[in-house]
């Protein structure tokens, strides 16, 4: 992908000036637009995708200070720093009350100047990546060290740890709940966009018709029922990592424009008619053979082999045994923190209970058990009668498939409702079950219900 620090507005009359600045910011990797006068500066699309705003104090007909407080009336939080050849103290104590992000002269120091927006660009992307947080989409980006020390699980990591110093795209391939996640958050801490934001998508659980509004985000009143600005996850993965997960889930048109984002570093928010440069890393997840998917014409090949550099593939747990207990041994202790319960160890059952296991869920599936164990037991060892009935081998009670027999249990427990409820009223039970008294009396016969009639023996009196 591009890389690019970000997008910069320049606002100043001067063409000069404008051009030595681009120059300087370009050098050092922002992508630069330029604007004469504030009008120019707050024309339809000129901040589209901006991160942030340089402008000149004096400026014509509207001057830098007017400037400033109308781009902080459309976004608070956009950074603007303001440049002037005349500073004073009242000047700049009236532009940074006004909301300046810093306030620098002229001639600005080249140096002073990148630092501004090196500090401004990089509050931008903790803005959105504390919004995204808070929203709940990234509370699956938790700190989960990958655990394991069996042969095949080393070998996974020190794939990891040789990729993950680079900018190189990586995909992720191994059945669901292998633990790709937690590989993925490895690479981002290991690299030097650590600093940066850890983004995940689950590519399947977005809907295709908001798809771009996910991704890329969009401006208020883009479509229907968008009431304010949303920052899109390659904006807010700026200078970080983002893990599209279930990738091979993407419809084609998702796809291509995914590809543009890789080929050109560049996108638009629904809404908006200038592009955002965005500089992210890029990590691919998927369950299946996407090879097989391009062979059958369900995956684009020129994306697929832009994400192909770097494959690592994550083996099942039934392959790596040697890590059940060490995996069982750490969620233990977290979950048993978690609820402030006292077990502290497994019977000697359970871990053979566990090493039986085929696991078809994989690492999350072990996760899950181990959750559910923990509430379940009262004593200091977790027993074979907190787990599943799959994992002690016992058979769950067998519901009877006799179907005849089905109904006929649940017509004479509805039967007996109705006469209960009646009062033992037959009239009234009849009312209830929606029949007339002649099929009551049938349904009473058939199970048993109805008295039976006295013989002609009994009704004489002898």
């Amino acid at each position: 992908m591009t890389a690019s620090r970000g997008t910069v507005l320049l606002v100043d009359d001067e063409p000069y000036v404008r051009d030595s600045l681009a120059a300087v910011l370009r050098r050092r990797g922002y992508l630069v637009r330029g604007a004469a006068s504030a009008r120019q500066a707050l024309t339809a699309g000129a901040l589209d995708g901006v991160d942030a705003v340089v402008t000149d104090l004096r400026l014509p007909e509207e001057d830098g200070l007017h400037l400033l407080r109308r781009l902080r009336e459309r976004d608070a939080e956009l950074p603007v720093v303001v440049l002037t050849a005349h500073g004073t103290v009242p000047s700049a104590v009236e532009c940074m009350t006004a909301g300046a992000f810093d306030y620098l002269l002229k001639p600005a120091d080249p140096e002073e100047l990148v630092l501004a927006l090196e500090r401004a660009v990089s509050q931008s992307g903790l803005r959105r990546e504390l919004a995204y947080l808070r929203s709940g989409a990234g509370a699956a980006a938790q700190r989960q060290e990958p655990v394991g020390t069996s042969a095949a699980w080393r070998e996974v990591i020190r794939m990891a740890e040789i990729a993950a110093p680079t900018d190189t795209s990586v995909l992720l391939l191994g059945e669901s709940g292998t633990g790709k996640e937690e590989v993925a958050k490895l690479l981002h801490r290991q690299s030097a966009r650590s600093g940066g934001a850890f983004v995940r998508v689950n590519c399947a659980a977005v809907p295709t018709e908001l798809f771009e509004s996910e991704f890329f985000g969009h401006r208020r009143g883009a479509f229907t029922g968008a009431v304010g600005h949303r920052d899109g996850r390659f904006r807010v993965a700026h200078r970080g990592t983002l893990l599209l997960d279930e990738l091979d889930s993407l419809p084609p048109v998702a796809q291509a424009k995914v590809l543009r984002v890789l080929q050109d570093g560049v996108f638009e928010r629904l809404g908006e008619s200038q592009p955002t440069a965005v500089d992210v890393r890029l990590v691919c997840a998927s369950n299946i053979d996407l090879a097989g998917e391009v062979a059958a014409g369900r995956f684009r090949p020129d994306l697929y082999y832009r994400i192909n550099v770097m494959t690592i593939e994550l083996p099942p747990l039934r392959s790596r045994p040697d890590d059940i207990p060490v995996l069982a041994v750490t969620f233990l202790a977290e979950y048993a923190a978690r609820f402030a319960k006292s077990v502290t160890g497994f019977h000697s059952e359970t871990l053979a209970a566990f090493a039986n296991y085929s696991w078809p869920g994989n690492v999350r599936e072990l996760r899950n058990v181990i959750e559910r164990g923990v509430l379940l037991e009262r004593s200091e060892r977790l027993t074979p009668a907190s787990l599943p009935f799959a994992l002690t081998g016992e058979r769950a009670p067998q519901p009877d498939l006799n179907l005849r027999q089905a109904l006929a249990a649940e017509e004479r427990r509805l039967l007996e409702e109705a006469l209960r409820r009646a009062g033992g009223v037959r009239r009234q039970a009849a009312r209830l079950l929606g029949i007339d008294e002649r099929n009551l009396a049938y349904f009473l016969r058939k199970h048993g219900l109805m008295p039976a009639l006295p013989t002609r023996s009994e009704r004489s009196p002898g």
